[in-house]
């Protein structure tokens, strides 16, 4: 007999079945996870890290190839984090864990003056300590959750204020050549995640080190994206795809396209 989803299991199952779809899909174009890897998720707590592990953990069971998963927390000693809440659910659904303890809590307090922008430097220190449990742990692939809206900011962000046309690319090959990072979500907008977060009650914990930090750049361009898309719905998926139809003879770059040869024929 067949079992009838009840009307407030339907948008659950629907929007995971969507969820399942891009996610799977990203990984099939970049071919960010192959047969024995072991894929290293960096679980922070907040919405978009818990939705990439149970999303990953759905593929596991159904991937046409065979890959392990270590889902890894860096506890960086901020005050009033609540080590027990990850520990508890990830033990709850079986997950093989890792929990880092460094105090880059302190360093970043430190080194950053009062009222000025933490991200930066936190993502460095954090950065490297993820790549030395990786090689510890013997990871091919380190998932974070960076989701589409992500890419697309950062590519604001750095047209805006670095002069440079660049994003978060979906795969990315570390500096020293020895780790490959994958973003999962990259097809996945954050309305999508935020509704499914709040669907299936994953135990949010917010970073507090940089959340009263309301003034940031990301913030701003954030504002500006949602802004776009209540105007122009379907904007910002526009923008992503543009993203993977660059044309670098119509640019002005002439590292990746031969200005200085161009000639009539």
């Amino acid at each position: 007999m067949t079992a009838t989803l009840t009307p407030s299991a339907k948008p659950l199952t629907k929007l995971q079945t969507h969820l399942r779809s891009q996610v799977g899909k990203a990984i099939q174009d970049y071919n960010m996870i192959e047969a024995g890897d072991r894929v290293m998720v960096c679980l922070s707590g907040g919405k978009d890290s818990h939705t990439l592990l149970d999303i990953l953990l759905q593929l596991q069971r159904c991937a046409p190839v065979k890959f392990d998963i270590l889902a890894v927390n860096l506890d960086q000693k901020q005050p009033g984090f609540p080590g027990h809440v990850l520990p508890q659910y990830l033990g709850a659904i079986g997950v093989p864990y890792r929990i880092v303890e460094e105090d880059t809590y302190s360093v970043v307090k430190r080194m950053i003056p009062e009222g000025k922008t933490m991200c930066s430097l936190c993502s460095r220190l954090r950065r490297g300590i993820l790549y030395r449990v990786a090689r510890e742990e013997g990871a091919t692939k380190i998932a974070l959750g960076h989701h589409r809206d992500d890419i697309i900011e950062t590519l604001f962000l750095n047209l805006f204020f670095a002069g440079q046309l660049k994003a978060m690319p979906p795969k990315l090959l570390s500096d020293d050549g020895n780790h490959v990072v994958i973003r999962p979500l990259a097809y996945c907008s954050e309305k999508d995640i935020e509704y499914y977060t709040t669907m299936r009650q994953f135990p949010i914990i917010p970073c507090q080190l940089c959340g009263s930090q309301e003034n940031l750049q990301r913030t701003r361009i954030k504002q500006m994206l949602q802004t776009w898309e209540q105007e122009f719905p379907g904007r910002m998926e526009t923008i992503f795809r543009s993203l993977q139809k660059v044309s670098p003879s119509h640019l002005a770059d002439s590292q990746l396209f031969d200005f200085a040869n161009l000639k009539i024929c």
